[in-house]
């Protein structure tokens, strides 16, 4: 019990020290609770909107699970509607209803804007059925009567200023569908975002599927007192032979778990790559905390030896100064978690403002968040503190007689710099092997470990890192200002082991930046000249996630002026046959032959031309090596939906490229020749050639075919290298405002060292403005010092990523990125911004300093 009391006493009496040690743990416990309480908002929210939306039983083609042929030809997998009335004849079947859903389609307003989500929401089409009525309520207007009709949600209606009348066009592979909004519904439960369009049950059938005798799926309602999973067996067995058979029968729950599932994937990775940053957060945290402690402790070491000499056991005060670290992490944690709360929302705000929304009446804070919140954030801390407290332990008596400080707090233990030169040797090492590796499977495990000893390495020769790399900073930028210069330096210098953590804290967050940084710049320059290499198209025209580029925009771009060709490019799945007996099922490249001069693809064995001939075709050399496959052999090709082909390997591409690697091409018309008409895709992507001279003319001329049809992008070489720049861009952004929470945490330690480091000179600082010193100077004596502790992070940092995504780009090179670029630009702003973080971090000690008390300074003990 004396042992709490002392603790709290030291606790409150540096409650101000404590501060920044308990920001970092409100912080990175804040992060992780928030990721939690975001990810299982988001999952509650699904999770409504699948059970809201799904049938008693829900019978569906089996194909649809199967092939993914179907969504490709923007037309979706179908059944016979003659069995509804099958299904409706089963027991206790209340009620059997066809729906028609598609998520190929693209819906646009009079003014010709998207209505649908650019963050990669789907755009629903669909019938309006007495099932949707489960999960919404028709708030405006009235359903869909006609031809003319069209119903849509009230979250788009809302987002776009629509309102009854308006014109919208539905543009589907099958046909645009012009209509005015005769009703709005809105949803019972929230909309992650989707936009969903309602159109009479023979106008979905004609325009959706193609074909007015069919459903997407059955809704099936039981009569009451029948439990889903009867009612599943007896439609199973009014199904059982049913023509165009088999089929997927799910209850509620197992579509609700089914959706559940795919969205969940995508959630579970978004979970652990935020966790994983704050993860990163922790560790930059221990290095405050342990500094904090290890302050705390040196500047208490006469009242530890006064505690020791009156009677206090080594374990007491080890105890102590544990208790207070389990203060720390309990008043850092709680707060952690109600801050996590509170990040949580922001990100539901965030994700609105993008285009996803998500309600705050689903706010989810499970009971494990917190759990997991006050325990990481309580065990972290103690254990971080551990060190310190055992140091505290090995206070002597003798030590009340002597002033603060023991003489090895001033220098690195040779020890510990001989562990880190292993360690780093050792990371080093791994790191070269790593540019050996043949298979980038291999290599990327050598890579890992090379990373992490290398980190680890670094952390503990820090100290020793710190006297060689603090001289060379200071030489250059301190000595200049004079005497205040070479302070600064010296009380840099002063506790190597404290500098180096301190260090070491922002190096880690500026390490990933630098890695990073590199790895992206060269997959831009790598795909860039790969582009220059083998592209010979002048225009790429892509299609976005609402499908398939769409036949009438297809007719439009081969009709555009100054055009010498246009390429068409489709990927059919088929399942082949080797020479060797061996089946694998494949992707193949079904494109005119003018891809040979849109693409320029080397080849290993005879002419990419002849692959285009008829029943003819390529294959890549790894297939090739790997089943013995030469110029001249047949090949049995099963298409999917289609027939069995009998096609001649007339050429052999090499896969040392990356653009269409292992693509295996055949002429278009020869797919078509195997597939029936409904099944050949439509292009997913094309290609244009200008006519020589004409390039201008013909970049107008296609954008102006496309001006109807807004989901489709035309671009030239120059557009397409900027687009693949701007992807990885945006995704460097989205990871470098993560990291920025370990950086703010490092600059806290700073802040913190800085703040412990002014008062653990109280009485040196006073006697320095005795003799002379100014406020100014002393002011700026700290902002040097804090500067210097920056940038020597930083260059720790900097140099390490840079070694890193060194490293990693020469496993890239063998997936065929082999250019390695440095972003030396990124890297110099960043060196030079942690020169200001420096500054910033050194204001409110610096100005602390500025204003002791002289005299009350001096006669500090």
């Amino acid at each position: 019990m004396t042992v709490v009391k002392t603790s709290m006493r030291n606790f409150l009496a540096h409650k101000g020290r404590m501060a920044l040690s308990a920001v970092a743990v409100l912080l990175s416990v804040a992060f992780v609770c928030g990721t939690l309480v975001f990810t299982d908002t988001m999952n509650t929210t699904f999770d409504k909107l699948f059970a809201a939306t799904s049938a008693d039983v829900t019978v569906s083609p089996k194909a649809a699970e199967d092939d993914d042929q179907g969504p490709r030809t923007g037309r979706p997998e179908a059944l016979p509607a003659s069995l509804v009335q099958q299904v409706t004849k089963a027991d206790g079947v209340k009620s059997a209803e066809g729906a028609v859903v598609s998520m190929s389609v693209t819906v646009v307003d009079a003014a010709n804007k998207k209505m649908g989500s650019d963050n990669g929401a789907p755009t629903i089409a669909g019938n309006w059925t007495r099932n949707d009525l489960k999960s919404m309520d028709i708030t405006s207007g009235h359903a869909p009567r006609g031809p003319t009709d069209v119903m849509v949600d009230a979250d788009t209606a809302e987002k776009h200023g629509l309102q009854l009348g308006d014109a919208l066009r539905t543009i589907a592979v099958t046909g645009d569908i012009e209509s005015r909004i005769s009703g709005i519904a809105s949803f019972k439960m929230t909309n992650p975002g989707a936009t969903v369009v309602y159109f009479d049950t023979a106008t979905a059938q004609r325009k959706l599927l193609g074909r007015p005798d069919a459903f997407t799926n059955i809704s099936v309602t039981a009569e009451e007192g029948v439990a889903d999973t009867r009612l599943k067996q007896h439609v199973a067995t009014a199904l059982d032979g049913a023509a165009g058979g088999p089929y997927k029968l799910q209850t509620a729950k197992e579509a609700a778990d089914s959706g559940r599932e795919d969205v969940g994937s995508f959630l579970d990775v978004m979970k652990y790559a935020m966790l994983g940053f704050a993860g990163i957060a922790f560790l930059v945290g221990i290095f405050l905390i342990v500094n904090t402690f290890s302050m705390l402790v040196t500047q208490r070491t006469r009242e530890i030896g006064l505690m020791r000499a009156i009677g206090s056991s080594r374990g007491q005060v080890n105890r102590g100064v544990l208790v207070e670290a389990l203060l720390l992490g309990v008043v850092g944690s709680i707060l952690g978690v109600g801050a996590g709360v509170g990040l949580a929302v922001g990100l539901m705000q965030l994700m609105g403002s993008m285009g996803m929304e998500l309600s705050t009446k689903d706010l989810t804070v499970a009971w494990t968040t917190p759990v997991v919140g006050l325990a990481l954030g309580i065990v972290v801390t103690v254990v971080a503190a551990y060190i310190p407290a055992r140091r505290a332990g090995k206070v002597s008596p003798m030590a009340a007689l002597r002033d603060a400080g023991t003489p090895a707090d001033g220098r690195a233990g040779w020890i510990r710099a001989s562990i880190g030169l292993v360690l780093t040797g050792s990371g080093a090492l791994l790191l070269y092997l790593t540019t050996q590796a043949d298979q980038a499977s291999e290599g990327s495990l050598l890579l890992g470990g090379g990373v992490v000893l290398t980190l680890i390495g670094f952390i503990v020769v820090g100290p020793l890192l710190a006297g060689v790399v603090v001289r060379a900073i200071s030489a250059v930028l301190l000595r200049m200002f004079g005497p205040v210069g070479r302070m600064a330096e010296r009380n840099a210098l002063r506790n190597p082991r404290r500098t180096g953590a301190t260090g070491a804290a922002l190096m880690i967050g500026l390490a990933l930046v630098a890695c990073l940084s590199v790895v992206g710049s060269s997959m831009v320059a790598s795909a860039t000249q790969e582009l220059d290499k083998s592209v010979g198209a002048d225009f790429i025209i892509q299609s976005g996630p609402s499908g398939p580029i769409v036949p009438k925009a297809e007719k439009a771009l081969r009709a555009a002026p100054d055009i010498e060709h246009v390429t068409s490019y489709k990927m059919i799945k088929a399942e082949l046959t080797a020479p060797d007996g061996k089946k694998e099922t494949e992707e193949l490249v079904a494109a005119d032959p003018t891809y040979a001069q849109d693409l320029r693809r080397e080849t290993v064995a005879g002419e990419l031309a002849a692959a285009y001939g008829k029943n003819a075709m390529s294959v890549g050399s790894d297939y090739a090596e790997r089943h013995g496959v030469e110029v001249g052999d047949t090949m049995t090709v099963a298409f999917t939906g289609g027939e069995s082909a009998k096609l001649k390997i007339a050429a052999i591409t090499s896969d040392e490229s990356n653009v269409d690697k292992g693509a295996m091409y055949t002429n278009v018309t020869t797919a078509a020749q195997y597939l029936p008409a409904d099944r050949v895709p439509p292009n997913m992507i094309m290609f244009a050639k200008a006519v020589d001279g004409k390039e201008k003319a013909a970049y107008a001329g296609l954008k102006k075919a496309l001006a109807d049809y807004p989901q489709f992008t035309v671009q030239d070489q120059t557009d397409f290298k900027q687009g693949l720049k701007d992807e990885v861009g945006q995704l460097l952004n989205i990871v470098y405002g993560l990291l920025a929470l370990a950086i703010i945490v490092a600059v806290l330690g700073v802040v913190n060292t800085l703040a412990l480091s002014v008062v653990e000179r109280t009485r040196e600082i006073g006697l320095m403005r005795a003799i002379g010193l100014s406020r100014r100077q002393l002011r700026r004596m700290i902002r040097m010092e804090s500067v210097v502790i920056a940038l020597f992070g930083a260059l720790l940092g900097l140099g390490l990523g840079m070694g890193w995504g060194t490293t990693a780009q020469k496993l890239l090179a063998l997936e065929g990125l082999g250019v390695l670029e440095i972003p030396w630009t990124t890297i110099l702003t960043v060196f030079v911004g942690s020169a200001f973080v420096g500054l910033f971090a050194a204001l409110v000690p610096a100005f602390r300093a500025g204003r002791m008390n002289v005299l009350n300074a001096i006669a500090t003990e």
